[in-house]
């Protein structure tokens, strides 16, 4: 199994609960894939949001709520199998996390950036 199509684009390990932009796009961005480890001792659930040239983010552009991720495990959450079949990001758009227990999980995200030519 492949984990992940394009280039690492992000990775982040929130410190607290509390929702946190993840990534901003500064051009296009087309988001394939998003991989979730857990690395603690217990279960832990994350949010993930993409929100319209801002970051605020909450229940009205959650996309994904409250998913419980097993200790040791991870979470597939966005799965794109190559270029063209994920979501786009334009420029000012950022896609937050958010997780239920400080420093449990690290949020690793994929795609591709738009030819800035």
């Amino acid at each position: 199994m492949s984990l992940a199509p394009g280039s690492l684009l992000a990775q982040v390990r929130p410190s607290n609960t509390t929702a946190a932009t993840a990534f901003t796009a500064v051009i296009q961005t087309e988001i394939l894939r998003v991989v979730i480890a857990n690395t603690t001792g217990s279960a832990a659930t994350f949010r993930l949001f993409h929100d319209v040239g801002g970051s605020t983010y909450g229940g009205s552009n959650a996309l994904a709520w409250d998913v419980s991720i097993a200790t040791g495990a991870i979470n597939d959450a966005l799965q794109a199998y190559g270029s063209g079949s994920g979501f786009t990001l334009l420029p000012g758009d950022t896609l937050g996390v958010r997780t239920s227990v400080n420093s449990a999980l690290t949020f690793n995200l994929y795609g591709v950036v738009a030819s800035s030519r």
